[in-house]
Parts: structure tokens; sequence; C-alpha cells
């Protein structure tokens, strides 16, 4: 099954970085990482010491009511070049295990399973093969954080195909 990998959008960044302020409405502070392992979400890879980050508060996509959390995720303080296979599980998460939460149409968890990052596209395929969900979110063992959203690819129809 193919799908598509969503770190942290860049617009959304770039507006948390102009205004100052995170969706939790605090303000938006850096630091200097003083060792190696923060699971950055703007370009999914762990950050290395001495980079420039921010720890900030974001509300994934996908989900509704008492499902909309907001949480704590490291993003570059400065722009980035991100990530860039999006139809590829991120090969910085490869080691980790991660919950996939698997969203239905209406934001509600509709099942979740615990993935070892080895074999994770298994998981995915399982949970977006289910016909009621629309989305997953990778989420931190340990701590519970978001890490990333999971979706299905879109496939261009035949008329798209031939509109060119």
């Amino acid at each position: 099954m193919e799908f598509v990998v969503s770190p942290i959008s860049a617009d959304w960044l770039s507006t948390v970085r102009r205004s100052g302020v995170d969706d939790s409405g605090r303000c938006y502070d850096t630091f200097t990482a003083a060792e190696a392992g923060a699971p950055l979400r703007c370009c999914l890879r762990d950050a290395a010491a001495g980079e420039r980050l921010a720890l900030v508060a974001y509300r994934p996509g996908g989900t509704a009511g008492a499902y909309r959390e907001i949480g704590p995720v490291f993003v570059h303080a400065d722009p980035c070049a991100g990530y860039r296979r999006p139809g590829a599980y991120p090969a910085g998460f490869r080691g980790r295990r991660q919950v996939l939460r698997a969203y239905d149409r209406d934001g509600r968890i509709a099942d979740a399973i615990l993935a070892e990052g080895g074999d994770a596209e298994a998981g995915i395929e399982r949970l977006l093969g289910r016909p009621e969900v629309a989305v997953l979110h990778s989420r931190n063992v340990l701590y519970g954080c978001y890490m990333f959203a999971i979706g299905p690819a879109v496939r261009p129809t035949e008329q798209q195909y031939a509109q060119g």
C-alpha cells in the first residue's frame, strides 16, 4: 500500500516563527541542543548537538473533540530542508518503537498498534487498509508525543492522467 508521511508543515512553522506564538499561545523560544537525539518533526530526523532548536506546542490535524490534543514537539529554530521522502517511512525513525494511532473521518480514534520501526509499513498497511481510517499519527511510545502523520497516497484518476 502506498502512503504519504507528513511532517509538521513548513507553512505552520513559518507562521509560528513569524508570530512568535505556538498552538498553546506560548512564546516561541529557541535553544541550542546540548546533545544529539531530539526527534525533529520538521525534517523527521534526530537533532545533532549544537543545532538551534525550539520546543513548541503543536495541535496535529485529523482529530476532533476530546481527541484534539496539543503537545510538545521539537523543530528547527530556523527553516530547514524539511522531509523529502513523503512516500517512505522516515529512516531516522526506523530504530524507534512507535504507537500508530488510527483516526476515523470524524476525528475519533479507530484503533492503535505498537509498531516496530523496522517493520512499520506492515502496521501502516493494516490500519490504512481499514475503510473507516482516514489518517494515522505516529507517537512516541514512552512520552506519547506526536511525531508525524501518515495518510493514504492519492492516486490520480484516469481522467487526471488524460488532462496531463
